[in-house]
């Protein structure tokens, strides 16, 4: 003995072994039903108690707790709370298409109240589950001894009807789960009659019977294909979604949502489409509230009387629980064994265990009846010779003496010997005597019947078929989730759902980026908005939250941004960095911004890095379907940055100067077209020591440019003074170089007279081009305007126009070009 407790095992030899174990009970004996009964075995248990204990439904209810009692102190060694909640299960219509328990008092609700305490409720079992447990007393299935040994439970129920089909089941193995959906308990019913006259009968034929899961909460049901799958192989994907109706008021419209997916929380769902409405996700939402009752379930959205309802319904199908997929898994135990099993296979191990349920019962039925028929013989025979009967008895000592007499004087059994002598004399009068020969008679034919049903397999299948159609009769109810065949997509368009309100951004160097409402920006007129220290403004624009920002980063990459996905805030605060919505590697600044209405315009971004390349590229190329991250502006050489990005249309013209205060000017077709991975061509031959510092574009609106240096000093020059070359060359010097004093220009901008710009000092200051003094390009730089060495200019966020592309007139004489201007 002590050998044994001593043995050494390897620790991996004993895990295995230990889990092992472990796995075969929770599989076989805990978390998956038997695809016989369709109940777990704690199910099982509870049924049997109360079945047991005589607290049926026809008779009065019982405490919930002496029946919790009751199965753990025989049958289930485990918590309380486990068996109490298992048995609320089966009482919740929301849950079971018709549950196994009929409880009195609070058993929760679809809002995931939990139920009233089991001292506070009362149940019995239900008129459904009675088919169940009926004829488990007339040996019709084998039982086990309780895990004290004390008492015996069953190891299956007779179980009168489908079960696991009717209400489903789910549950979490050791490396098993399983997901049986309900169905209709009518149409199973029908299937199963239709699998006992029709044993080869395919999955197809049966999919004309049994059209479908069918959930206690309704719903709709979507995917034939889905439904074909679990049907086949026991696995499968379905929608299920809620029951929506529009109804029209005077003042608004309404959404109407009677019937909701299987095992969803209605209380969550109402939660979560308030969420939406609060946090301004979905434009029309006006309100949300429950208004079910005892009569129903009733959720009422009320929308915008102008809002497009299907928008919204389909909104809520895809972002709520409004809409979901059940994943079918239907995994029973058959033979002791997990299963992964479709409908033919859970009908057929049904079928079997009833046959087999069926022939016990006659079995146990017809030996019954032979016994009482052999009694009965005794008792009719005894009657003729009564006399003889009573003087023999008369003359025994006692029982035991009076029974031998009877066997050896009349050759009665045993059996009837006792029969005799245990009966009471007023049993033998005329009545009783013709009541024992139509019992004989009765009993007979009963027995004929029963033997036909033991040996026939057709009055056997008879039987069976009679039986279902009786609970089919006494349960049968309409089918309460309606089946589509094909699953409907959600079509959303995505901008659609955006509410069109005139907002202001606000852009830093650091790529800062705020959305203000228009209110809290008059609000704070003549402040300066929130900056980070040592970051500057990039550019404020007034825009819709429908429009979208491209910004160019000096690193050759740019971020797509639609404007409605800026955070809001308040004008002073610094705002949410770009790197929120848009993935950025390393540091980089931003050196431009462009909001775009649509980009479908004939106009092009012009970037012109330091090193001295540019390139145009089309507005429409630009558009990313995926901005996750930043994408390729401007293809840099090592070392290379951006230094300026514009917005250029057809017949435009650029300026670009570089630090030392060389600018070339040329047309922009003699810059090519090319995509947003590209490098470009060269802009500028570039000195020794040289780089480009900015660029402008110069059109009909140019008749001056400006040139800000980084000490803060300025120049106007005309743009007729400008002198037009190709591309290209080093460019004219337009200020006068002072040795003691040099200048570095910092930015070239264009315009009229009364064109505005602004800078930042102390405070933001905002200044026309007159305010500029004209001066000659021979000439050095001016402070005409009040602003220190930190002074900077703000760049601006350019809004892009819509411009038609050239449409080409051909005739037999010329071809002519005309450019259309969309404003």
């Amino acid at each position: 003995m002590a050998e044994n407790l001593n043995k050494e095992m390897l620790l991996e030899d004993l895990m295995e072994d230990r889990f092992g174990r472990y796995s075969k009970y929770i599989i076989q004996d805990r978390a998956l039903p038997d695809a016989r009964d369709g109940v777990k075995p704690v199910q099982r248990r509870i049924l049997y108690a109360m079945y047991h204990d005589g607290n049926t439904f026809d008779k009065a209810y019982r405490k919930s707790a002496k029946t919790v009692g009751l199965v753990i102190g025989n049958y289930h060694p485990h918590g309380d709370s486990s068996v109490y909640e298992a048995m609320v299960r089966m009482s919740q219509t929301w849950k079971m298409n018709v549950p196994l328990i009929d409880m009195q008092g609070n058993n929760g609700s679809i809002d995931d109240d939990p139920a009233a305490a089991m001292r506070y409720t009362e149940a019995r079992l239900s008129a459904f589950a009675q088919h169940l447990c009926n004829d488990i007393d007339e040996e019709t299935v084998s039982f086990t001894y309780n895990f004290d040994d004390t008492t015996l439970e069953p190891t299956v129920l007779p179980a009168g009807f489908p079960q696991l089909l009717v209400n489903g089941s789910t549950g979490i193995a050791a490396g098993y789960a399983t997901n049986i959906p309900p169905h209709n308990v009518t149409e199973i019913i029908d299937a199963t009659i239709h699998r006992l006259k029709q044993p080869a009968c395919t999955t197809e034929e049966l999919m004309d019977i049994v059209a479908g899961p069918d959930f206690p909460t309704g719903g709709i049901v979507q995917g034939e294909e889905g439904i074909k799958d679990y049907f086949t192989t026991g696995k499968g994907r379905v929608v299920i979604r809620s029951k929506v109706e529009v109804k029209e008021t005077k003042a608004m419209k309404q959404l109407i949502i009677t019937e909701i997916p299987y095992e969803v929380i209605k209380a969550n769902l109402v939660r979560k489409i308030d969420d939406i409405r609060l946090n301004k996700s979905l434009d029309g939402l006006l309100d949300v509230r429950d208004e079910s009752d005892r009569n129903g379930l009733r959720v009422v959205v009320d929308i915008r009387k102008d809002a497009d309802e299907t928008l919204i319904t389909n909104y809520l199908y895809k972002n709520t629980d409004l809409q979901v997929y059940y994943n079918a898994n239907m995994v029973a135990i058959i033979g002791k064994r997990p299963e992964q099993v479709g409908l033919i296979r859970l009908l057929d191990a049904f079928i079997d265990h009833r046959k087999d349920v069926v022939l016990k019962r006659s079995q146990y039925r017809y030996n019954k009846m032979e016994d009482r028929v052999h009694i009965l013989e005794g008792l009719i025979k005894a009657v003729s010779i009564l006399d003889e009967i009573i003087a023999l008895i008369r003359l025994s000592k006692d029982k035991k003496e009076a029974m031998d007499r009877l066997v050896e004087a009349f050759e009665f059994t045993l059996r009837q010997a006792d029969a005799i002598v245990s009966l009471r004399l007023y049993r033998l009068t005329s009545t009783d005597i013709v009541e024992l020969k139509e019992e004989f008679a009765l009993l007979i034919n009963e027995m004929e019947f029963l033997k036909t049903v033991i040996e026939e397999p057709t009055m056997l299948r008879r039987v069976m078929i009679g039986e279902l159609t009786e609970v089919k009769k006494q349960f049968g109810y309409p089918r309460r989730s309606h089946i589509e065949k094909e699953v409907s997509e959600i079509v959303i368009d995505k901008m659609s759902l955006i509410p069109s309100e005139r907002v202001f951004v606000t852009i830093s160097q650091d790529g800062y980026l705020k959305r203000v409402s228009m209110r809290s920006k008059i609000a704070s007129e003549g402040n300066l908005t929130g900056l980070k220290e040592n970051d500057r403004l990039l550019g404020m624009i007034e825009c819709d939250t429908l429009d979208t920002l491209i910004c160019i980063t000096d690193k050759g990459n740019y971020a797509y941004l639609p404007v409605y996905q800026i955070e809001e805030g308040k004008f002073k605060d610094i705002g949410t960095h770009l790197s929120q919505w848009v993935k950025m590697e390393g540091v980089e600044k931003l050196i431009k911004a462009f909001v775009f209405k649509d980009f479908d315009t004939y106009g092009w971004i012009v970037t012109v890095s330091k090193k001295g390349f540019i390139k145009k590229t089309l507005a429409k190329d630009w558009v990313l379907q995926r901005n996750s991250k930043v994408s390729m502006a401007m293809n840099l050489q090592p070392k290379d940055e951006i230094v300026a990005s514009c917005i250029a249309y057809e017949h435009d013209s650029i300026a670009i100067v570089s630090e030392q205060g060389y600018v070339s000017y040329y047309s922009l077709d003699q810059v090519p077209e090319v995509s947003t991975r590209s490098k470009g061509v060269k802009a500028a031959n570039l000195a020794s020591g040289d780089a480009l510092a900015s660029a402008t574009i110069i059109n009909d609106q140019s008749d001056y440019v400006i040139l800000l240096t980084q000490k803060g000093l300025s120049k106007r020059i005309r743009v007729s003074d400008l002198t037009k070359t190709n591309r290209p060359v080093k460019g004219e010097l337009i200020a006068k170089k002072v040795k003691s004093n040099p200048q570095i220009v910092q930015f070239i901008l264009s315009g009229k007279v009364y064109s505005q710009f602004d800078v930042v000092d102390t405070t933001l200051k905002t200044f026309a081009f007159k305010d500029v003094s004209i001066m000659a390009k021979d000439v050095t730089f001016s402070n005409a305007l009040p602003l220190s060495t930190k002074a900077l200019f703000v760049p601006t966020i350019e809004e892009v126009l819509l411009k038609d592309a050239p449409v080409v007139i051909e005739s037999s004489e010329h071809v002519e070009m005309m450019t259309l201007d969309i404003d």
